[in-house]
């Protein structure tokens, strides 16, 4: 059996129908890419859900790279995350008791983690098939930033291991929810994953 690349996405949430970023990764589960097997993986939207998921699906599947997607609405272009920060908001979660829900999504752990993902050599394969692409600083402080922590942090003893995320625009099929945003065509994001999925599986080790 091929080594495994973990690709996750997660659940529709804030009242969408469906979220790019699970319709995006269910579409690769078992296809071999760069000799890795797809393993797509489904996570539950909040800081805690998320970081447990993937941690859980690191331990089962002993993966020789990650890569976590997410939505972005409101974003024109797939988005490469470069930092992890050290920080969960719960987005309410414990606001009704006064406290603002910002707590660390691993107690101890350092600050930051930067991605693992080659980043340059994807942006460039990007802008070679003309799909709107950039790297952005920090992933946020959201369910989305505490998976990709979780995940180095998880990692953080097997370096070779390529681990990062990326934030997809809205689907275009969400656009009649927001006529004001732009959006993507879930093919355009589907070509996208798949030339990271390539980039990354090259640089694994």
């Amino acid at each position: 059996m091929p080594p495994i690349l973990i690709l996750t996405g997660f659940e529709p949430f804030r009242g969408e129908r469906i979220n790019p970023s699970w319709e995006v990764a269910r579409g690769f589960d078992g296809e071999v890419i760069g000799g890795l097997q797809i393993k797509s993986v489904r996570v539950p939207v909040g800081c805690a859900k998320a970081a447990r998921r993937i941690i859980g699906a690191i331990v089962r599947y002993r993966p020789r790279a990650v890569i976590g997607l997410g939505e972005a609405g409101g974003r024109p272009a797939v988005s490469l995350e470069r930092i992890a920060i050290n920080l969960a908001d719960e987005r309410g979660a414990l606001a009704t008791r006064g406290d603002p829900g910002f707590t660390p999504v691993v107690r101890g752990g350092p600050d930051a983690y930067f991605s693992r993902l080659p980043l340059a050599g994807i942006v460039r394969e990007l802008d070679r098939k003309d799909i709107p692409a950039s790297v952005s600083l920090t992933a946020g402080a959201y369910a989305c930033n505490a998976l990709m922590y979780a995940a180095l942090h998880q990692l953080r003893r097997k370096p070779g291991v390529p681990v990062g995320f990326i934030h997809l625009p809205y689907d275009a099929r969400q656009a009649g929810r927001h006529r004001s945003l732009p959006s993507m065509p879930l093919a355009m994001m589907e070509n996208a994953v798949r030339i990271a999925i390539v980039e990354t599986a090259r640089s694994a080790k």
